[in-house]
């Protein structure tokens, strides 16, 4: 980062005085830092701590009141090779998205030339409300990146997303954008979308659970965070996300991912199948159960003790959401799987490939250690055709995400 120039820009929220970690990260990398500041943002945290970090006077008004001196807002926004607004609060997102005027950071932001990045932090109840995720949604059409918060206990004491990343987090998202490393990047020029900007996708994540009864069922381990990664990796190079997902405690923190919460596999079936048409990638990494009881009881089943030691099930198929994806796709849709085997892998994923009518496949092996359900980590080998066969070493599920998303890039027409 030697000699970048990023303009931070700090709104009135708690997490504001994680800005002079940044700051201090920022400088130390070796950018040229200035700070604009909302006058609310200074009940947090001083523009002295900030202006000795930074090593440049923080700005927070339109004029000096004492000498009338003229803070050029359009100067700054030539200036700046990145805008980054952390935290971004609820209020300040909402002027944004509305055009508003009235102090610094936000004229600031109207002049700004560069790409601008906004990181909300807020309370759960303010991120939730339909109001603030139209607002984001407003400010991703006007090209601004928005990073996801983090989830963890808020300052009401609420626990969920809201919580803005740490400033490490943050240094490192600019580090990786100014090196051209980062899959989440947007283009330096600001004219230019993400990679998937305007595109839609679609993505299973999961387990399915296929009742015996209504305490019952028939499910699986999966945890669901492979699917959540890819939701959130494609969320960030500027997709419109649907994310189907199965019953499973973990969520998406990406405002970008809308969810949708399914139980069994003909649920899940039934979303993809109203969703589908719409969208330009499909991603199937649901596991989702190939058999269903065919006559799941009304009552819950009981043991008697006259009953036989054993007892048996009546299996039937379920509807194979990948296969039947596969046929109903059109000329510009790309559909990816996964295929989770312990023997003969890349010869069983190489034949699902190609009896699913698929672009890509994901395969993951039960035989690597630190790959499989409930773990944080995976290793993937990514398969196109017989020529074209990736291995990747283990990695984080959330690089393993972006890694796909990559290639998905690659792949789209």
């Amino acid at each position: 980062m030697k000699d970048k120039r990023i303009l931070l820009g700090i709104s009135g929220g708690i997490a504001a005085y994680k800005m002079a970690t940044l700051t201090r990260l920022l400088v130390k990398a070796g950018a040229s830092v200035r700070v604009v500041m909302t006058e609310e943002a200074q009940a947090f945290i001083t523009p002295l701590t900030l202006a000795t970090l930074s090593k440049n006077p923080v700005l927070s008004r339109l004029y000096n009141p004492v000498d009338g001196t003229w803070h050029n807002h359009v100067e700054l926004g030539l200036w700046a090779d990145l805008m980054l607004l952390a935290p971004a609060t609820a209020n300040t997102l909402a002027k944004m998205a509305a055009g508003a005027a009235d102090n610094l950071l936000l004229t600031t932001y109207l002049s700004a030339r560069c790409p601008v990045w906004v990181a909300p932090a807020m309370d759960l109840d303010m991120w939730q409300h339909a109001a603030t995720q139209r607002n984001l949604e407003t400010l991703r059409k006007d090209g601004v990146r928005v990073l996801p918060p983090d989830a963890g206990e808020l300052a009401s004491g609420l626990s969920g997303p809201g919580r803005l990343p740490e400033p490490e987090h943050l240094a490192a998202l600019v580090a990786q954008w100014f090196a051209g490393e980062g899959l989440a990047s947007s283009s330096s020029d600001s004219g230019k979308a993400l990679p998937l900007s305007g595109k839609k996708a679609l993505i299973t994540a999961g387990p399915t659970y296929e009742a015996l009864d209504p305490v019952r069922f028939i499910g699986n381990h999966s945890s669901g965070k492979m699917g959540i990664a890819l939701a959130e990796a494609l969320a960030e190079l500027g997709a419109s996300v649907v994310l189907v997902k199965g019953p499973t405690n973990l969520n998406s923190r990406s405002a970008q991912v809308r969810e949708l919460a399914v139980t069994s596999a003909g649920a899940m079936f039934e979303a993809c199948s109203e969703h589908f048409a719409q969208s330009d990638i499909f991603i199937a990494a649901a596991a989702v159960a190939d058999y269903r009881p065919e006559r799941p009881s009304n009552q819950k089943i009981k043991k008697k003790e006259a009953d036989s030691d054993r007892m048996t099930l009546t299996l039937v198929k379920t509807t194979d959401i990948l296969a039947e994806m596969g046929k109903r796709k059109k000329p510009g849709q790309l559909v990816v799987g996964f295929a989770l085997e312990t023997e003969n892998e890349v010869e069983n994923a190489l034949s699902k490939l190609e009896r699913k009518n698929l672009d890509l496949i994901v395969l993951n092996s039960l035989n690597d250690a630190g790959a499989g359900f409930g773990v944080d980590t995976n290793r993937i080998t990514l398969i196109e055709n017989r020529n074209r066969i990736d291995n990747f070493p283990l990695m984080s599920k959330t690089d393993a995400a972006r890694t796909i998303a990559q290639r998905i890039v690659d792949l789209l027409p």
